[in-house]
């Protein structure tokens, strides 16, 4: 890595690159364009600098999402102006929502022409304040070195989130002094450094008064990588763990003490558990509307605790008896050395207290588990798949979906064992997400297997990016499960509109193994339960290139259990 130790003078295109190459930056995902070409130039003169040309500025900002959310680093994008630009802004929303940091450099028209209805012109500030940590309107090349530091240090600093730096078409001409990086004084986002100690005790002492505990587990807890802590104290206390969505990984599904996903789509014992209990210690997590169902009916006979790097999450929805602002791994650590120094009489003492909660969890098991039935003479059913999925790479694979009956499937039987392996757009619920996503994720961990759940809707949103993946030989796998409908709506018109099906299928439909070999991906369809286990495994066997798997699931199977919306989560339908 080439490193400043005197001042030079560098163009704006020139400083971009050259402040990537000193934060760290590995690898960028971009579409050019003129407004944004003299960066292009400097790429095209830093050949170390990897650069992965998507189909689709959607498709570049998807997959530096990916890559986020596999490694913790910021992910890294470069667009031009105008549409380029605007075709970013659902991965922004996507990555806003679901607190994923990403660096995003747009290209602009000159600053002259700021305001003239310019060719090519938008106002990315505005566009996206909404849906950005933060952004950048670039007017001073002296500023530029700075902004890209403060770039990085914004999104990636208390919880993450996306930033845009938009820089001007004669701003990245101008020429400026660039300094040694690590001398380069940026602002940092105010965040609180230590918890305070006095409220961590607090919601100990809570905690230890529960007959009926719950541990609710959030995407914070991934991020914040504090899923060592969350299971220690799982593991000492004996208590029952629940994850959301984004949260799944943070304590492992196998485990014994996992409840697997609450919600709307999730089991029924979670659901039960978080109807019932009497504290509920929620960790990195938001309370938003697919967890609790109706607020008013959500947990009310329980005390909560809450911990959160964001102040702004603590007592939104809920009300909160312990609030712990903090980094959600600090807080779990302090409540750790709390805990080690109680007498083993104590924490015996509170297991007892808890053993007729455990009799009830598992009555709740034994009720409603998590199951399907499957013969091979009937049309494939898509548990069956991600069941099969699951078992045939021993639940060791990278796993992204797209936003459907698919990705609720796969929450439930893909049963993850640890963090920053999920990749699924939960706040937003972006179709189209999953197969961008699984190319940022691959390209990040070159050797691992790495899955794409997707529905025959979703994939074709972005299934552009097939050339992508062919171009640099990634082994992606793609497990469309094909029903021939947008599953999740049609299930919904089904229940709630008196199954008027109104748009919920294509008049035409492409060939997907014909579509994958004219990008020269692998394909296959598997019309017969049958055939399942031996084309997984031809998948996995491939190493050199994309595969596609058309499966021909049946047609009408719904997702249970479901929390109807509006409703609380102790209306939960079994089936």
């Amino acid at each position: 890595m080439i490193r400043f130790r005197c001042r030079m003078k560098l163009t704006g295109a020139q400083i971009v690159i050259q402040a990537f190459k000193d934060l760290g930056v590995e690898v960028v995902f971009g579409y050019p364009g003129g407004a944004i070409l003299y960066v292009y130039d400097e790429i095209y003169k830093n050949p170390d600098l990897k650069h992965i040309l998507v189909r689709h500025e959607q498709g570049a900002i998807h997959m530096a999402d990916g890559y986020a959310r596999v490694t913790g680093k910021p992910g890294v994008c470069i667009v031009t102006s105008g549409p380029g630009a605007t075709n970013a802004v659902t991965g922004l929303a996507t990555a806003y929502m679901d607190s994923i940091p990403l660096v995003v450099v747009t290209g602009q028209v000159a600053l002259p022409m700021i305001g003239n209805d310019a060719f090519q012109e938008a106002d990315v500030v505005g566009i996206t304040r909404s849906c950005t940590k933060h952004n950048y309107l670039v007017k001073d090349i002296n500023q530029l070195q700075k902004v890209l530091k403060e770039a990085f240090v914004v999104a990636t600093t208390g919880r993450p989130g996306p930033v845009v730096v938009d820089i001007p078409k004669d701003i990245q001409q101008h020429s400026a002094e660039y300094l040694p990086m690590e001398s380069v004084q940026v602002r940092s986002p105010k965040r609180v450094t230590r918890p305070d100690h006095k409220q961590i005790q607090k919601a100990l002492d809570l905690l230890l008064t529960a007959k009926s505990p719950l541990l609710y587990v959030g995407g914070g807890a991934v991020i914040a990588d504090a899923d060592p802590e969350i299971k220690e104290l799982a593991n000492l206390l004996h208590l029952p763990v629940s994850m959301t969505l984004m949260g799944l990984g943070a304590f492992p599904g196998t485990d014994a003490l996992s409840l697997g996903m609450l919600g709307m789509h999730g089991t029924y014992f979670a659901n039960m558990a978080i109807h019932h209990c009497d504290v509920l210690f929620a960790i990195g997590s938001r309370f938003d509307d697919r967890v609790t169902g109706k607020l008013s009916e959500f947990s009310v006979n329980s005390k909560k605790i809450h911990i959160d790097v964001d102040p702004a999450n603590i007592g939104k929805n809920v009300k909160i008896e312990a609030p712990i602002l903090g980094d959600v791994k600090t807080v779990l650590q302090e409540m750790l050395k709390l805990l080690r120094n109680l007498p083993s009489e104590k924490i015996e003492k509170f297991k007892k207290q808890i053993e007729t909660w455990w009799k009830r969890i598992q009555a709740w098991k034994a009720k409603a588990p998590i199951t399907y039935t499957q013969s091979m003479s009937e049309k494939t059913k898509p548990q069956y798949v991600l069941d099969q999925l699951y078992t045939l790479t021993q639940g060791d694979a990278i796993v992204t979906t797209d936003v459907g009956q698919h990705q609720m499937w796969t929450a439930q039987f893909y049963q993850l064992a640890k963090p920053k392996r999920w990749c699924t757009s939960g706040g937003l619920g972006t179709m189209g997400y999953g197969f961008p996503a699984a190319i940022g994720a691959q390209l990040a961990h070159p050797e691992a297997t790495v899955i794409c759940v997707s529905g025959d809707g979703s994939i074709q949103m972005n299934i552009q990016e097939l050339g992508t993946a062919v171009e640099w030989k990634l082994p992606v796998i793609v497990a469309i499960l094909n029903n021939g409908y947008l599953g999740m709506v049609r299930q919904w018109q089904e229940l709630f509109y008196d199954n008027r099906l109104s748009q919920v299928t294509f008049g035409c439909m492409p060939d997907f193994v014909k579509l994958a070999e004219s990008y020269g991906a692998q394909g296959f369809c598997v019309t017969e339960a049958s055939q399942v286990i031996p084309v997984i495994q031809k998948a996995l066997a491939t190493r050199d290139r994309p595969t596609i798997i058309d499966f021909k699931v049946a047609l009408e199977e719904n997702v249970y259990p479901m929390v109807p919306a509006g409703k609380g989560v102790g209306d939960i339908v079994l089936a």
